[in-house]
C-alpha cells in the first residue's frame, strides 16, 4: 500500500483504526451461528457475546414445567442480555434423537441441549446420581449439595471428559411411583410385571422380578393402552395427567421412592462454553439458577389440585404398602453399593452425597416439624 506523504499523522492513525475495526466486523460476519473463537474471548475479556445456539430438549415444549423450562430460560436470557443471547429451541427429535442429546452436544452437532441426564446411565453410569437417586435427597437438600457441597464440582468433572458442561437448570419434587392397570398389594405383584421405568429405579424393580423397559414419554400412553406394558412411571402428576395415563391405568401409586428429586440440566458443548466471555458465562449460570427456583416452586404449586381431582376421573391415588417400600429401600442400598464398586466416578459422587446427607440430617430432623404436624 502506498502512503500519501501529505496525510497528517492523526489522519493516518484514524485510518488504521478504521481498517482494524472493519477487519473485526468482517471476521464476525463470516463466523457460523453459535461459533465464538477462543482467541476472541481471550483478547476481548469482557462484554456480552452474541450467542445464537441450536438447543433441543428431551421433553416436548407442551409438557408442564419440564417441557416449558427451556423456553422460559431462553426468554430470561434474551431479556437480561438485551437480545444478545438468543437460544433457538427445537422439539425432541427435530434435530437429534431425544435420548441422544449428550452425544450430539459432545460432537458439536448442536451447541446445547436440555435433558434429564439419567438417560445417560448406559454410557455415563454416575450421571443418574445427579438426575435422581432412589430414597435419596429431596430438592432443597440436593440443591444445597450441588451449590454449596461438592455437587457442581463433581458433576462438571464427570461430564468434562465428554466435552460437555452440565448446568443445573431445573429441579422438581418426587414423581409418582407409577401408573398401574392393576392394584399393587404385595411384593408378589411386582414379579413378572411389565413396567416402563427409568434410571436406577428400573434396576431395583428388575431385582424384585419385574420386567423393565425404557421408552420415551410420548410412547407410554399407547403402550399402556395396547397392553404392551402393565405399568409405567414418568413424571409429576400434572405432566402425567396431560399425557392421559389415568385414562388407561387407574391406579396411581405414591410416594415417588425412585425420584425424591428430579433435575434438568442444560448441557453445553465445553469448547463452545470455553470461548464465551466471563460475563456471558455468568448470565447462563444466573439464568439456570433462577430456573431451579422457578421450576421447584411451580411444581410444588400444581400437584395438590391434580391429585385432589383424581376421584372425579375414576383414578385411585394409592400409597405403596410399607412392606414394599422397606424392600425397595433395602434393594436400593444394595444396587447403589454394587454400582459404586464398578465405577470410580459413581463411588466418588455417592460418597459425597452420603456424607452431606449424614450432616444435613441433624438439621432436617431438628429444624423442621415432623410431617405428622
Amino acid at each position: 500500500m502506498t502512503v500519501d506523504k501529505n496525510i497528517s499523522p492523526r489522519a493516518l492513525g484514524t485510518a488504521v483504526i478504521v481498517a482494524l475495526l472493519v477487519g473485526v466486523v468482517a471476521s464476525l460476519a463470516i463466523r457460523a451461528p453459535g461459533q465464538i473463537s477462543t482467541r476472541q474471548a481471550e483478547t476481548r475479556g469482557s462484554g456480552i457475546d452474541r450467542v445464537r445456539w441450536r438447543v433441543t430438549s428431551s421433553f416436548t415444549s407442551s409438557m408442564p414445567i419440564i417441557g416449558e423450562a427451556p423456553g422460559r430460560l431462553a426468554a430470561e436470557l434474551r431479556a437480561i442480555s438485551s437480545g444478545s443471547i438468543d437460544l433457538q429451541l427445537y422439539e425432541p427429535g427435530e434435530v437429534v434423537p431425544a435420548l441422544e442429546i449428550t452425544e450430539s452436544v459432545k460432537e458439536g452437532k448442536i451447541e446445547a441441549g436440555f435433558m434429564w441426564i439419567g438417560y445417560d446411565q448406559g454410557r455415563i453410569p454416575a450421571s443418574t446420581l445427579i438426575a435422581a437417586v432412589p430414597f435419596g435427597m429431596e430438592p432443597m437438600e440436593f440443591s444445597a449439595w450441588w451449590y454449596y457441597g461438592e455437587g457442581r464440582e463433581l458433576g462438571e468433572a464427570l461430564y468434562a471428559t465428554h466435552n460437555v458442561l452440565p448446568l443445573l437448570c431445573s429441579i422438581t419434587g418426587p414423581e409418582t411411583a407409577g401408573w398401574f392397570r392393576q392394584p399393587v398389594e404385595s411384593l408378589d405383584d411386582l414379579v413378572g410385571l411389565k413396567i416402563r421405568f427409568a434410571g436406577l429405579g428400573g434396576k431395583i424393580l428388575q431385582r424384585l422380578g419385574a420386567s423393565v423397559t425404557m421408552i420415551p414419554g410420548g410412547e407410554i400412553f399407547q403402550a399402556l393402552e395396547k397392553g404392551a406394558i402393565d405399568a409405567s412411571e414418568f413424571s409429576l402428576p400434572v405432566v402425567d395427567e396431560m399425557l392421559g395415563f389415568g385414562r388407561v391405568a387407574k391406579y396411581n401409586y405414591f410416594p415417588g421412592w425412585h425420584q425424591p428429586f428430579s433435575t434438568g440440566h442444560l448441557l453445553i458443548n465445553l469448547s463452545t462454553w470455553s470461548a464465551l466471555s466471563a460475563e456471558t458465562q455468568a448470565l447462563f449460570r444466573l439464568g439456570c439458577k433462577a430456573m431451579v427456583t422457578d421450576t421447584m416452586v411451580q411444581a410444588e404449586s400444581l400437584q395438590g389440585p391434580i391429585i385432589r381431582d383424581f376421584a372425579a376421573q375414576g383414578v385411585s391415588a394409592e400409597t405403596l404398602p410399607t412392606e414394599i417400600l422397606e424392600e425397595l429401600r433395602r434393594v436400593s442400598i444394595e444396587v447403589l453399593d454394587e454400582e459404586a464398586a464398578k465405577d470410580a466416578d459413581f463411588a466418588r459422587i455417592l460418597d459425597s452425597q452420603r456424607k452431606f446427607s449424614e450432616a444435613y440430617d441433624y438439621w432436617q430432623q431438628k429444624g423442621y416439624l415432623p410431617r405428622s404436624f
